[in-house]
């Protein structure tokens, strides 16, 4: 009680200057107002390692709180979850009083009140549905009948959708109840918009309407029909004016050219003006260039993306599909993007698959679901097991969340052209999301792992399995387990008489076992590690031609400034292996990438680092490299490996790869570091490790790249480093030539 009763003192001192609404016998349960969180416990992601100072990145203005600081779970977007709990303290007033905003659900974003382990009380933020506001005001509880009593406060992420967070400050006990203050509104650039809806006509000359797109815009639904037809509806970022325009984006229109379009949006007169129908997207940059365009990892033409989606190969093609928003810097709208590769190198970005928001509207384009595109996975119905196909191409299926429906379908039968929304979704309606579709070819049935989210279980991954993808049975529940599960069989040391099978979530942490259709079985208690960093939300190829298990993950890394937002990582090949550890995953940038190599590397051989001469140091112009590093251990305890204002570094004593372990093979090491122009990919050894992470210096010459040895000498045996090109130069000369090159 010594320990809180300081920190009360604390914090009543530091809220002296703006609390002078509250009595002098009030006592501040927490202000959030220092660099931590304190005695809190902090568990998952969405609470960081300390309050927050106002608004985060890609947030609403946050207005309502007092002070400085304050929770704010909005810490990369909604899609984080955690979980904030105090210290035990008494309830010793009539009243405990805090301000609160964010998300209106109910167990999901809320604030929670224990006593002996239960909850007796609990409040929301007022938010839901799209609009609303970040303000927040004050919410009293009613507590006289737990004078007395000792108790905890829990303040509760558990959403990733909509309003997936929660917003808390000034928590306090008093013997007054707070007053609502009256809201008011931010500045109006910080989304708020005053515009009426927007009504006009556009003849459909071209295959997209074009718009304007701010990166700080004033949010504003669009709808667009033909005939009585809806053909997209989604919240657009539109400029406040023609001065705030910072990129144009595009929706298909392609199937309606020469007809009318009804064209409805919330946005200023003078930009609507500015909407078009057109064959080419109109680029402020050219495209591919731009200053953060990654040049050799997998990125959106326009927009936001998260979590890669659908991922499987078909009739020489690698199909690729992402979590996207179209309209804005920002998520939202959860559209599925498109793209195809011959090699998972060399991208081409097609029509969006999947639209958002049909709102249950009967006579809705094929591709819309009823709200969210959420995140799933993609397969080949190879044998027709759902009957939908209609020629020789086989049929493509598409599984995904459709937001507060269900596990729902779509289905493509010209090789991903075009996709239909099965009619009679959802195929599985539980509390989770994000489907693994996979074909298990020992008993000729679907299988689809999901997360699920049981009352009694607890989170974990739920199986589900079928003959016909249309009806499902739930054979079996496996706790521990987020959100995008993924699944998948391995040989041990390439030995197809030795496999096993591997499961992981979103945060990569895999574990292996048996499976057997039904239910997976782990081989070890707990889960083993192999990504670090920005790395999130991976997904495997289904269908891969040569067996291989290829893997892509979400790399969450700001785009500042730029018509897209986020990226990807680059393909790894997934192996398992025999270790002294037992059997692990390794992760290995596939081959394809090294043909991106440019000949003529800089090369350091057989080189010994000392105190005299502890550096290697080449100087270079360009951003783009691939680099390989061999060490020998000497008596040096680190070696540091410099490129621009970017640091990677192994720990001979601690045999750590920056913070990843990594033992050495008979007093060696070796590691790899992927250099593009906003992110790096840092690789240890033939793939034990793996880390994702932003530059520092985003979309800057590199300059010089230099290996030195602290402390003591090394050998490096090896340090090479490869230029790289571009794996965008083909599309970027086909869309300066011919515009949108999708199909």
């Amino acid at each position: 009680m010594l320990k809180l009763a300081k920190a009360t003192c604390i914090s009543v001192l530091a809220l002296i200057s703006y609390s002078c609404c509250w009595a002098a016998n009030d006592i501040v349960i927490a202000n959030f107002e220092s660099a931590s969180y304190g005695d809190w416990r902090v568990e998952g992601k969405a609470f960081g390692t300390g309050p927050a100072k106002g608004t985060l990145g890609g947030q609403m203005q946050v207005t309502g709180f007092e002070g400085k600081g304050l929770v704010n779970t909005f810490l990369g977007g909604d899609r984080p979850t955690g979980k904030l709990t105090s210290p035990e303290f008494t309830i010793e007033r009539n009243y405990i009083r805090f301000l609160i905003g964010g998300g209106g659900h109910p167990g999901q974003t809320c604030m929670n009140l224990l006593i002996d382990g239960r909850i007796v009380l609990t409040a929301t933020g007022p938010n839901t549905q799209p609009g609303g506001s970040e303000f927040l005001n004050w919410t009293n509880w009613d507590v006289k009948q737990y004078k007395g009593k000792r108790a905890v406060i829990q303040i509760v992420d558990d959403a990733s959708g909509g309003w997936g967070h929660i917003n808390v400050d000034q928590i306090l006990q008093s013997n007054t109840q707070a007053k609502k203050k009256p809201f008011v509104a931010p500045p109006s650039h910080n989304m708020k918009n005053p515009h009426p809806d927007n009504i006009q006509e556009l003849q459909i000359t071209g295959k997209y309407i074009i718009f304007p797109v701010s990166n700080k815009g004033q949010r504003g639904r669009m709808t667009i029909t033909v005939g009585d037809q809806l053909v997209h509806n989604l919240d657009c970022d539109f400029p406040s004016d023609k001065n705030a325009i910072d990129w144009w984006t595009y929706l298909d229109m392609s199937e309606y050219v020469d007809k009318k379009a009804k064209v409805i949006a919330k946005a200023n007169p003078d930009i609507c003006k500015m909407f078009q129908s057109s064959n080419e997207i109109r680029h402020l940059k050219p495209l591919y260039t731009e200053a953060l365009r990654p040049q050799f990892h997998m990125s959106q033409m326009r927009g936001w993306n998260n979590d890669p989606n659908g991922m499987c190969y078909y009739d020489g093609q690698y199909h690729f599909f992402w979590q996207c928003n179209p309209a804005g810097h920002n998520w939202a709208n959860m559209y599925w993007g498109h793209a195809t590769s011959p090699d998972m190198v060399h991208w081409t970005e097609h029509y969006r698959a999947l639209r958002c928001f049909g709102d249950h509207v009967t006579n809705r384009h094929p591709k819309m679901a009823v709200k969210n595109c959420y995140s799933g996975s993609g397969n080949v119905d190879v044998n027709n097991t759902a009957g939908w196909q209609t020629s020789d191409a086989k049929t493509m299926v598409l599984a995904f969340t459709d937001t507060g429906c269900g596990e729902s379908l779509a289905y493509s039968n010209d090789r991903g052209n075009t996709w239909t929304y099965y009619v009679d979704n959802p195929v599985i309606q539980h509390s989770g999301r994000d489907p693994k579709l996979i074909w298990y070819k020992p008993e000729n049935h679907w299988v689809i792992a999901v997360f699920d989210e049981d009352p009694k279980a607890g989170r974990g991954i739920a199986f589900y399995t079928s003959t016909n993808l249309k009806q499902w049975t739930l054979t079996s529940k496996l706790s521990g387990y987020f959100e995008c599960p993924e699944i998948f069989e391995l040989p041990v040391d390439g030995d197809p008489a030795r496999t096993k099978w591997v499961i992981f979530a979103a945060d990569a942490q895999y574990a292996i076992g048996q499976f057997d259709g039904k239910t997976f079985r782990p081989d070890h208690e707990g889960k083993h590690r192999l990504h670090w960093g920005a790395y999130y939300a991976s997904q495997c190829f289904n269908n891969s031609p040569d067996g291989r298990v290829v893997q892509i993950g979400w790399a969450r890394i700001k785009m500042p400034g730029m018509p897209f937002n986020q990226t990807f990582t680059v393909p790894t090949n997934l192996t398992l292996h025999a270790t002294e550890d037992g059997i692990r995953m390794f992760a290995q940038p596939i081959k394809e990438l090294e043909q991106l190599r440019k000949p003529n590397p800089k090369v350091a051989e057989h080189k010994e680092l000392t105190a005299k001469s502890p550096a290697v140091r080449f100087d270079v112009k360009d951003q783009l490299f691939d680099i390989v590093v061999r060490l020998k251990q000497g008596t040096a305890s680190k070696a540091v490996l410099r490129f621009g204002q970017n640091v990677a570094t192994y720990d001979f004593v601690g045999q750590k790869l920056d913070e990843m372990p990594l033992t050495m093979k008979e007093g060696r090491v070796t590691f790899r570091l992927l250099v593009d122009r906003p992110m790096y990919e840092l690789i240890g050894g033939s793939g034990v490790c793996n880390k994702t992470s932003a530059r520092h210096d985003q979309g800057k010459p590199i300059g010089t790249i230099s290996l030195t040895a602290v402390g003591g000498s090394l050998t490096v045996e090896s340090f090479e480093i490869f230029r790289m090109t571009s794996a965008w130069e083909s599309e970027a000369e086909r869309a300066h030539h011919h515009g949108r090159h999708a199909r």
